[in-house]
């Protein structure tokens, strides 16, 4: 921490101290630090390693772009750190669903959905721009985009199906070729990458992002799954109250169209949504299928309330055995669903804990 300290000092020619640790991950360390002047910066290192040096190029790039996060201060790719603005200790979207003010949890879940759909359209002609800037804190990794995991996660599903006792269906290898990235060669926008609630801050001035290590470029549909299913990839899933998740969506393409308007069109954007369903599905299911086998667990170390794996499989499951024009992979849900997921002892999926005081079909905020 005292390394951190004086190299981020030596970055900002201006005195750091009384580091707090905001806690970071096994990539990295992100401490608040006092500014000679009484104001605070924050100032995260990451460690040497291929993923972390990965993450360091990216948040680097994705903050120097300017378009969403705190300001970048200082980086130093050799010592792969860096320095940005303090956005305070507002509370996060994951603090708002796990709460209990179903109004300020859909205030915030609509403003989330609007902000990434206005950077994703922003950003639709800056590309190149995205691509210089990661050139020029390159650590000798691949962006994330140009990293073929949805393939890979495509090859893998067989065997991960097989080990857990079920025949994926007739097909599956070549719906999923077909569906690749979920359009992201033809629509492209601009995100932070890990968009989960707890990468959110609700401030006076807005909607905020952070954790950018992950930043890149991809379908716009893979973020719009956020909205549907809900949060893709996230620890924070729980149902949402009827109707929202669907209201959610269409903030979200309303802000998206004007980069790309044909998707306006309803059947293009409902199969890129089909799509985009199918990978996250996918790519869950290999990810937590192999460890949710041997024994349920909560699907965050220290946060409560959370959903198990086994309740988080199950209901990803469920929602992609209805997907249009996929049959393979909607018939290898219902498989995973009738030989394996109803066998588990676990309780359905429960809604967000903001919401749970309503009355069933009843909104925020009506």
């Amino acid at each position: 921490m005292h390394e951190i300290l004086r190299t981020a000092s030596a970055l900002l020619n201006r005195q750091l101290s009384d580091p707090v640790d905001l806690g970071g991950s096994p990539r990295s360390t992100v401490l608040r630090c006092r500014t000679d002047e009484g104001g605070s910066v924050v100032v995260k290192a990451f460690t040497d390693e291929a993923e972390a040096r990965r993450s360091f190029t990216a948040e680097a790039a994705g903050l120097a772009l300017g378009v969403a996060g705190p300001e970048l201060l200082a980086a130093d790719r050799d010592l792969r750190l860096l320095v940005m603005a303090d956005l305070g200790g507002a509370p996060t979207l994951a603090d708002l669903l796990l709460g209990a003010d179903p109004k300020a949890a859909e205030r915030g879940l609509l403003d989330w959905a609007r902000g990434l759909g206005r950077l994703a359209a922003a950003t639709t002609g800056r590309r190149a721009e995205f691509a210089e800037l990661w050139a020029r804190y390159d650590l000798g990794l691949c962006s994330w985009e140009d990293e073929p995991w949805a393939a890979e996660n495509a090859a893998a599903l067989p065997g991960v199906l097989r080990a857990a006792g079920v025949t994926p269906a007739p097909g599956l290898a070549a719906e999923l070729a077909r569906i690749g990235t979920a359009g992201g060669e033809r629509y492209p926008g601009f995100t932070p990458g890990d968009t989960c609630p707890d990468n959110n801050l609700l401030t006076d001035d807005g909607l905020w992002l952070i954790d950018f290590e992950a930043a890149g470029y991809q379908s716009v549909f893979l973020t719009a799954a956020y909205c549907r299913m809900p949060f893709s990839s996230c620890w924070c899933v729980f149902e949402l109250p009827p109707g929202l998740a669907a209201e959610i969506e269409r903030t979200y393409r309303a802000e998206v169209v004007a980069g790309y308007p044909e998707l306006a069109e309803d059947a293009l954007w409902q199969a890129g949504l089909a799509a985009a369903v199918a990978v996250w599905t996918v790519d869950l299911t290999v990810r937590l299928l192999p460890r949710a086998l041997a024994a349920d667990a909560p699907m965050h170390r220290t946060r409560r309330p959370v959903a198990t794996r086994r309740q988080v499989l199950r209901q990803r499951w469920e929602r992609a055995a209805d997907l249009p024009g996929l049959p393979a992979l909607t018939a290898t849900m219902r498989r995973l669903l009738g030989e394996l997921a109803d066998g588990w002892d676990v309780a359905p999926l429960p809604g967000y804990p903001a919401f749970e005081p309503l009355t069933p079909g009843a909104r925020a905020g009506s």
